[in-house]
């Protein structure tokens, strides 16, 4: 199997309904006191998308393997998402919708 590089996304209380809603809530990994993590999988080519769409974030090569600092309505929309496929494997989607709307994407309901 690849390997993969997750990005982080912090569920709250109202978040952890709606996962469970979605028959995902088991995917939640518990971090720091309790707190849950819903790590959204990424391969090799579609972080590098993620990197080159969004420069502000950045890759921690050196420990967690993940991608960090990406705004919160990047993580939103990730998370909305989520949700709507029941399935974490949404980034390949998720690059190419902002790829086609460009800045409108943000203001796109996810169908």
């Amino acid at each position: 199997m690849a390997e993969t590089y997750p990005i982080n996304i912090w569920i709250n209380e109202e978040r952890f309904k709606e996962l469970q809603a979605a028959g995902l809530a088991d995917l939640l990994k518990e971090e720091l006191a309790g707190m849950k993590v819903l790590a959204v999988p990424c391969t090799a080519e579609e972080r590098d998308k993620v990197l080159k769409l969004f420069p502000m974030a950045k890759f921690d090569a050196a420990t967690t393997k993940s991608i960090e600092l990406l705004p919160k309505y990047v993580k939103d929309k990730i998370y909305e998402m989520v949700v709507k496929r029941k399935k974490l494997q949404v980034m390949s989607e998720f690059c190419q919708l902002f790829e086609k709307a460009g800045d409108a994407f943000w203001n796109q309901e996810i169908a």
